[in-house]
């Protein structure tokens, strides 16, 4: 049984997890066997007052809010965007950061550990590099499984809680990344879907969800990556869905997203895009639902 209208405004955030905010070390967590603080494994500049700039504006907006969607970015230790799964050609470490390209791959100055994988792994990376979209990326291990990195921004999370308790409505969390062998940066679909994995395919209940609103709020981070590949397949896909749904649906609250650092000019690309298609741009202290 299901009572949710999913008309209205609704907010999806994007992300808004430990591992992506730039905390300060009061908010930072502690492991419980020795005590050690445990820092954000990916920090985003700017990305914790997003944080709390977007609580507040749930806060403020909570009764003409229908529906919360809250996107996880959910790794195992094991994928192929983490530093574990390669080594150099002379077999060196590789350093988190890295861009990895498939004709490095066949040159041999990059192998992964698993020589077994080698000829799914370039399969992967050659579809990836098809698109246009992105070259992979070796990042740090970041929101593995379980961990502290993993869970949502206190400030947010309270926010939603009280936005549930308020609405007698829970908040819809929708996990990604999962699959070890395809990046996730969308909460759509993956980069390269994977035709045995539905997990990876495009998520059409969230996007037929996402299509009943007649206002979409989004926020999140990054916006230079997991933001961006949402809301561009959100502006892909969803017409295909929803007859006469429209970009003009959209308002993406700018000063609740952030990019990573060194991808500034992807960030600025996106908001200029979005503009161009009339997605509105806006800022979360001025705007009421």
């Amino acid at each position: 049984m299901t009572t949710n209208s999913g008309g209205g405004s609704q907010l999806l955030i994007i992300d808004p997890q430990n591992d992506f905010c730039d905390l300060p070390e009061s908010w930072h967590g502690a492991h419980p066997g020795n005590g050690r603080s445990t820092s954000p494994a990916l920090p985003v500049q700017g990305a914790h007052a997003d944080m709390q700039r977007l609580a507040r504006f749930i806060e403020r907006n909570a009764p003409r809010i229908s529906e919360i969607t809250v996107t996880l970015d959910s790794h195992q230790r094991h994928d192929v965007a983490h530093p574990g799964f390669w080594r150099r050609g002379d077999g060196g470490d590789v350093p988190a950061f890295t861009p990895i390209a498939a004709a490095q791959v066949r040159s041999g100055e990059f192998t992964p550990r698993d020589s077994s994988a080698a000829e799914c792994v370039l399969g992967y990376m050659d579809a990836l590099e098809s698109r246009g979209r992105y070259t992979l990326m070796i990042w740090p291990v970041h929101c593995e499984i379980g961990s502290w990195g993993h869970g949502v921004h206190a400030d947010v999370l309270a926010a939603c809680g009280a936005w549930q308790l308020a609405r007698h409505k829970a908040v819809r969390n929708v996990f990604k990344g999962m699959n070890p062998w395809t990046e996730h940066y969308s909460a759509i679909q993956a980069e390269v879907p994977d035709p045995a994995d539905a997990q990876t395919q495009a998520n059409t209940s969230l996007l037929r969800a996402l299509g009943q609103a007649e206002h979409l709020v989004i926020a999140g981070e990054a916006s230079s990556h997991c933001v961006r590949a949402t809301t561009e397949h959100i502006i892909e896909l969803l017409p295909r869905l929803v007859p006469g749904w429209t970009p003009e649906r959209i308002t993406l609250l700018a000063d609740c997203m952030s990019p990573v650092g060194g991808f500034e000019r992807e960030h600025a690309a996106f908001l200029e895009s979005m503009h161009t298609l009339r997605v509105r741009l806006a800022q979360s202290a001025t705007l009421t639902l």
